[in-house]
Formats: structure tokens, sequence, C-alpha cells
């Protein structure tokens, strides 16, 4: 059997130190009224927003450009039931501005997916909350 050994409420600059380490999370937004759930590559801005690279053309451009998500990064080992989880909660807005498209395609994150009218998601890091979990096994 486990037992927890420890559960901890993690501040935001550990949230982000945390969401910098992992290349994979998952945007939470409204498709069709239901709530949907995309895995996607992703980096951090200097400002702490979360930024995504897609094709201007995708649906998920078009559900999220404007409206409020919710960004969720983790890392477990199952073995020790162990690990973490950050969620940031911001609006997600389309960069359109040349000059920060620019610095963006040089230092933001790629895409795994070849495209060729590819757009940068800027998911605003508005609240940002995070725990983690540490286990051991133990008999009870």
């Amino acid at each position: 059997m486990f037992r927890s050994d420890g559960f901890r409420v993690l501040d935001r600059q550990e949230c982000l130190r945390l969401l910098a380490k992992v290349p994979v999370g998952r945007v939470v937004y409204t498709r069709q009224a239901l709530p949907a759930v995309l895995p996607v590559n992703f980096s951090l801005d200097t400002d702490s927003s979360v930024l995504l690279r897609t094709s201007a053309g995708s649906g998920l451009v078009r559900a999220i450009d404007g409206v409020v998500v919710a960004f969720e990064a983790d890392d477990f080992d199952a073995a020790t039931r162990s690990g973490w989880s950050v969620v940031v909660t911001g609006r997600a807005t389309v960069v359109t501005h040349p000059a920060e498209h620019e610095r963006l395609s040089r230092t933001g994150p790629h895409s795994w997916v070849v495209t060729h009218d590819d757009v940068f998601v800027r998911i605003e890091s508005e609240m940002v909350s995070g725990r983690e979990i540490t286990g051991t096994r133990g008999t009870d």
C-alpha cells in the first residue's frame, strides 16, 4: 500500500520554474460548448506567459483567441507516486505585432508539426497555481 508523505502547495515562482522544465502541456478550453483538452508543446516568455506556436487556420486558434483558457503541465513518477502539477489561467491572444512575431520566431517554441502559416498564441499568466506530492511505499 502507498501512503502520502507530503502534499505541498507551490508558489508562483516555483510553478514557473517547474513549467520551464517540461516541453509539453495541455490547453483546456471550450469547443462547441463542451470542455476540450489538447496537448501542445510550449515555452515560457520573459513575462512568464505561456507561448504556443500553431497554424493560423487551426481550430485551436479559432477557439481560444481572445478568451480565458487554462494551461496545465506536470511531471510524475508512478513508481514513487510523486510529482507536480501546475495550472496557468489567463486570456489567450494571437500575437499580431510584426516585431513581436519576429522575436518569437527566434526565441519562442518551435512547432512539432511543419506549418507555413504559423502564429504564436500567448496565454497570460494571470493566475498560476501548483501542487507537489511526494509519496513512498508504506504499510498501513
